[in-house]
């Protein structure tokens, strides 16, 4: 066969997608004529669709030498220069591909993506846009003109482009699935999960569309059904990084307790392999201190530090005025932390300490929001999405002491802090573990909470304030409380109080709660609306009536508050502790039973009961627990006499003391502020 024919067959095998019978026949023709430019650039074209980046950019560079104005030599360049990730030299080259051909589309939507890659967004946009205009039909551009918006946290502009991009061809999945990350960003759940279901139904075996998806359902509290999507991804991509972790999570808040047990019993083997847990939701399956560090320390490295920044405090001495401290949280709102945090800002001594919030969370314009606005000298809401410029902010305020809130729970205060940009890190009060992370010098507890025994399982000092770490509102009132019959309970029944989130009930701590109501006639539990029917049919399988849980609906704060006044006992969950609710249920005058546990998170109500003068309710065993739940449920008079010292503890305990909280918490600071 002649050159001129084995090479327009070698081009038509290329182009109808028969890769490796054209790799066959262009190997002919340069064997006959080595270095031929355009069957070297077809080569290259080629080998690059095959997925061999390096060999490909080689041949196409050849190929350049000798047609240095062809733009489509210098279009599959930067194509497979952008595949070895090199993408400022992938600019570069279709910036000269369009010198030689100006309106070239491919180009332009090309150049488009690596420009995103590079995190140069207004750029991007601007080469889409040209390329848009010459081509205003083609679904790709508008689509890469979506994921670089999408980036760029330009989330409604995003929308609009995957809109664009579907209006033009329905069919493409990977816009329906990007569309529904928007949205879900966007916190439109509902929505989001629409646009999922389009995208599966396009792709139903596209494990990171089911992965969005059980995501989203469990933002809807669906959790049940987001487990059936993360069994799907098991039967598709059994190894599939964030699938085992994310079912961890949803069987949890679903309380599919014969799941938990077999997610409990792999964890520690899967953890060694390096599957993925959020490592929360990991303190609500094991009380193995080491195996808690193990995934904290493995999270921080992959997704806080994916590349350790240079420290923005390199050492120097400030010589203020006053100690700067700087609280960040996501969760500046009507929120837990919120609540609890806003009485100590207030009570900081602004004759030696500055005190500056720095929120990462949304602005609810709540009364709490505006309270620990006003407790703040300095004020400043940040962007999420730029961890970076937050740090570089402390930097410059020249923050002596940092404290962040939050931890795994939410928002990006460790991103911020692995900055470094103050001399003093400390995580404190929102996140009942260890970070993990070696640039948080401190975890402000109590010797109850967090005991010196503890240190191996922490990254960071542990530092014990004296009587409580704690914070409680001396402030809030208690409104009266409504009526039995308004709360749904009867008049006259004992009245088990069990407030904790659903997640936080486990088969034993339920097994417990069951016989109890058995051993004690008449008797109810109260829980928080959730899970309602399993846990009505968990009771059910341990014979007791379903109509004897009733559920608490959501209701103000104040009034939650309040209706704790009609439970006679609250009982506490194990391996995660009661925290603010156990707080909330001692300001209200209710007795807390709880049950020493093994870690951080099991330990917090043993030490806010302490706190509040009743160390006779931490127990120290399951059956210690049951045992005084039931005395306590069978000796009125008793339970009386602990309501009247809880009610007289108020006035001197350490736990109500926030003043006292304040003054030993400054003295923390102070002495870590020595060793800096």
């Amino acid at each position: 066969m002649n050159p001129k024919d084995l090479f327009q067959q070698a081009l038509a095998a290329h182009q109808a997608g028969n890769l490796a019978q054209a790799e066959s026949l262009y190997a002919r023709l340069l064997a006959d004529r080595p270095g031929h430019p355009q069957v070297t650039y077809l080569m290259g074209a080629l080998r690059a669709a095959q997925g061999h980046s390096a060999e490909a950019v080689t041949l196409l560079e050849t190929a350049l030498a000798a047609q240095p104005a062809n733009p489509a030599v210098l279009l599959h360049l930067g194509n497979a220069l952008q595949d070895q990730r090199r993408y400022a030299d992938a600019v570069t080259r279709y910036d000269q591909a369009l010198t030689h051909k100006p309106e070239y589309a491919d180009a332009l939507n090309n150049r488009g993506n690596a420009l995103a890659a590079l995190d140069r967004f207004d750029e991007a946009v601007a080469s889409f846009d040209a390329a848009l205009a010459l081509q205003p039909g083609d679904a790709s551009t508008w689509y890469n003109r979506g994921l670089a918006l999408q980036r760029a946290n330009r989330l409604e502009e995003a929308i609009a482009s995957f809109d664009k991009a579907l209006a033009i061809r329905p069919d493409l999945g990977e816009a329906w699935n990007n569309k529904g990350g928007a949205l879900l960003a966007l916190k439109r759940p509902q929505d989001a999960l629409a646009s999922f279901d389009r995208a599966l139904a396009l792709q139903p075996q596209n494990v990171q569309g089911l992965m969005n998806r059980g995501t989203t359902l469990q933002t809807l509290k669906r959790h049940a059904e987001a487990l059936a999507d993360y069994d799907r991804i098991f039967a598709l991509a059994p190894d599939f990084p964030d699938a085992w972790g994310e079912a961890a999570k949803a069987a949890l808040f679903a309380c599919d307790w014969p799941r938990m047990a077999r997610i409990a019993a792999d964890a520690p083997a899967l953890i060694a392999r390096g599957a993925k847990i959020d490592p929360w939701v990991l303190l609500s399956y094991s009380n193995d201190g080491a195996l808690q560090r193990e995934c904290a320390a493995r999270a921080v490295h992959s997704s806080v530090l994916p590349q350790m920044p240079q420290p923005l405090w390199r050492g120097e001495k400030y010589a203020h005025a006053k100690i700067r401290l700087a609280y960040l949280s996501y969760d500046f709102r009507a929120h837990p932390v919120g609540y609890q945090v806003a009485p100590l800002l207030e009570q900081h001594d602004r004759s030696r300490f500055e005190v500056i919030g720095i929120s990462t969370g949304p602005d609810d314009d709540s009364d709490v929001r505006r309270r620990i606005q006003a407790a703040c000298d300095q004020f400043h809401q940040t962007d999420y999405a730029d961890p970076t410029g937050t740090a570089e902010l402390l930097r410059k305020l020249e923050v002596d002491v940092a404290i962040e809130l939050g931890g795994f729970t939410e928002g990006p205060g460790l991103n911020i802090l692995a900055h470094r940009p103050a001399p003093v890190q400390v995580s404190w009060l929102g996140y009942a573990g260890t970070t993990g992370a070696d640039f948080i010098d401190a975890v402000l507890a109590d010797a109850i909470a967090v005991p010196s025994s503890q240190q191996a399982f922490y990254a960071e000092r542990i530092v014990h304030l004296p009587d409580s770490f704690f914070p409680m509102d001396g402030a809030r009132l208690i409104a009266p409380p409504p009526s039995r019959a308004e709360a749904g309970l009867p008049e006259e029944a004992f009245v088990f109080c069990a407030f904790n989130n659903n997640f936080k009930i486990t088969a034993p701590v339920f097994d417990i709660w069951m016989r109890l109501l058995q051993h004690v006639p008449g008797s109810v539990l109260w829980l928080r609306e959730g899970v309602n029917e399993t846990l009505r049919r968990e009771a059910v399988a341990r014979g007791v009536a379903p109509e004897r849980l009733v559920f608490a609906a959501h209701v103000p704060l104040e009034v939650h508050h309040a209706r704790h006044q009609l439970a006679d006992l609250l009982l506490d969950t194990l391996p995660y502790n009661a925290h603010a609710t156990a707080a909330d249920a001692l300001w209200a005058g209710l007795p807390v039973l709880t049950r020493l546990g093994e870690t951080y998170p099991g330990r917090v109500a043993a030490s806010l009961v302490t706190a509040a003068g009743l160390p006779e309710l931490v127990t120290q065993s399951a059956e210690e627990y049951e045992s005084l739940a039931l005395a306590l449920a069978r000796d009125p008079a008793r339970l009386k006499a602990l309501r009247e010292k809880l009610a007289a503890n108020r006035a001197t305990a350490p736990l109500f003391d926030t003043p006292r909280l304040a003054r030993n918490i400054e003295a923390a600071y102070l002495e870590l502020l020595k060793k800096a």
